[in-house]
């Protein structure tokens, strides 16, 4: 029985002499041995808290209600929640209510668990400027730019195997098309500052390398990235061991060497500039261009709109990042203070080209947050046409919210390039819960859009859509975001299209006991004309 404890007594004679000597950390010296639970508890404090302390709607940025609702819908389970809302109503601000129509000029058609809802974009993308590869994006749920190296091989091959299925869009992020990208997704390749995948060997932008790439992958558009949500105004930093051989060939850097993204890019260096290189791009390619920002500073959205007026020049689209975006790691002061959250900023870039009476001919996508249901409606009642989900699609994937993601520990092997971290990672097991999550996401949009009265979430308008403070005041989104008339809605043409799309599916109806839906004999549509098409 001596000996037993004889190694254990010898080990922590040990850490007790290290502590006592070492001049670090006053706690171990003063607390030797002692001094180390309080370490520990540090490290596990987050998962501490999202799993035991706080409560459903506490825990941030993703609350342990939002987080079952992501799990649940990837795995075809129960996502419903019962006994009535835990949100505080009665003393909270800014909850967003929905506002459901009696009667509608659309019925339900898709209603059961796992059931397919198709919901192409309702403006078509490049459309408007005439490109050569114009298209109607067939999901309005898309996956958002996260590089091969902030995320692992197997991650993004699941994200993208998923999206395939799923029939959208996978954005690249600036870190280039990796072997990973290629498992049969349309991509939208996303033009970076440091320009990995159409660079040249001096790290300068190349056309005929980017029209080398297009040629190469099943890109459907391009991106240029000006800022993130997460980190706007900085660059990006990938440390030397992390740069393995495969992202170096991936990216067209040197592996083993810290790989620097800079904070603005060197091929243009003002609006006219960037347009005339949008217009290049777009030329060259015959691919829809766009631009990703975050929102600050609202000059250049000004001048941007200034220049787009003659129609002359312009971007296909806008994607919108808002300040709650938290894929890429970045100091604390950029993650809580710099740049909008989306719905702010949002609503004044929309306003902005709406003023001069561009919103219709641009397609808007917004990003931040915006893959749970009640979210992207708000989105789309501002004047979204298509959403990027991003940490949704992590969480889909397996991510735990471990928010370890900058140290490269990920422990389910999502945000890490550890070989031993990602092999846990099964990406055909996953990509299927990407599907259905992608899936699950549409049918419940869908399902808000009938609860309007409306075939599309497109068409569910800012007086749709109201926000309280408390139970003593709420507004409805056009006053809360000063719109005008009009403002949020697609053009009238692209309102007849998408309708016609949607009443047009041969998709079975969910089984039920009651009757035939009165509505399908049209009976309600004279009533209602309009209503749910232009609040």
């Amino acid at each position: 029985m001596k000996k037993s404890w004889a190694l254990p007594a010898a080990a922590l004679g040990a850490i007790a002499a290290h502590d006592l000597v070492q001049r670090r950390h006053a706690i171990l010296r003063n607390f030797p041995v002692i001094g180390h639970v309080r370490f520990w508890l540090e490290a596990l404090g987050p998962e501490l808290r999202q799993y035991i302390v706080a409560g459903n709607d506490e825990e941030r940025p993703f609350s342990r209600d939002q987080r079952r609702w992501v799990y649940a819908s990837a795995k075809l389970q129960n996502n419903y929640f019962g006994f009535g809302t835990d949100n505080d109503l009665e003393h909270s601000d800014g909850n967003v209510i929905v506002h459901h129509r009696t009667f509608g000029r659309t019925y339900p058609t898709h209603g059961a668990v796992g059931q397919e809802a198709r919901l192409p974009a309702a403006k078509i993308l490049g459309g408007p400027r005439g490109r050569r590869h114009a298209f109607r994006p067939q999901s309005v749920v898309n996956v958002s730019g996260m590089s091969f190296g902030s995320l692992s091989g197997n991650a993004i091959e699941a994200i993208n195997r998923g999206a395939a299925e799923a029939g959208c869009l996978h954005n690249t992020g600036e870190g280039a098309v990796s072997p990973y990208h290629r498992m049969g997704a349309d991509l939208v390749f996303q033009i970076g500052t440091a320009y990995f995948g159409c660079r040249d060997d001096d790290g300068r932008f190349s056309l005929s390398t980017l029209k080398e790439l297009v040629d190469s992958a099943p890109v459907k558009a391009l991106e240029i990235k000006l800022s993130q949500g997460a980190k706007p105004g900085l660059g990006g930093v990938l440390p030397g061991p992390k740069v393995s051989r495969e992202i170096a060939e991936t990216r067209g850097v040197t592996a083993g060497v810290d790989c620097l993204s800079p904070s603005r890019h060197a091929a243009f260096d003002d609006v006219d500039s960037m347009l005339d290189f949008v217009e290049l791009l777009a030329t060259e390619t015959g691919l829809p261009v766009g631009i990703k920002s975050a929102v600050g500073d609202m000059t250049f959205w000004e001048d941007l709109a200034d220049a787009m007026e003659s129609g002359e020049r312009g971007v296909d689209f806008v994607t919108i990042d808002g300040g709650e975006g938290g894929t890429g790691a970045s100091p604390l002061t950029f993650t809580d203070a710099v740049s909008l959250p989306f719905r702010l900023g949002f609503a004044r870039v929309y306003g902005t080209f709406a003023r001069r009476g561009l919103h219709e001919s641009v397609t808007f996508i917004g990003s931040g947050k915006l893959g749970l249901p009640d979210n992207a409606v708000v989105a789309f009642a501002l004047g979204a046409d298509l959403i990027n989900v991003a940490r949704e699609a992590m969480l889909a994937v397996g991510c735990i919210q471990a928010q370890k993601c900058h140290t490269g520990e990920c422990p389910t092997g999502v945000a890490t390039q550890n070989p031993w971290l990602a092999h846990g990672l099964d990406p055909a097991g996953k990509a299927e819960r990407v599907t259905n999550y992608v899936k699950t996401l549409r049918r419940d949009l869908l399902k808000v859009s009938e609860t309007c009265g409306v075939e599309h979430p497109a068409l569910i308008g800012p007086r749709s859509v109201e926000i309280i403070d408390t139970l003593s005041r709420g507004q409805l989104l056009d006053a809360v975001y000063g719109y005008e008339p009009g403002w949020g809605f697609p053009s009238a043409r692209d309102r007849d299209d998408i309708v016609a799309i949607m009443t047009a599916t041969d998709e079975e109806e969910a089984a039920t006991v009651g009757p035939p839906e009165t509505a399908e004999d049209g009976v309600q549509e004279a009533e209602i004309a309009g209503e749910g098409a232009v609040d």
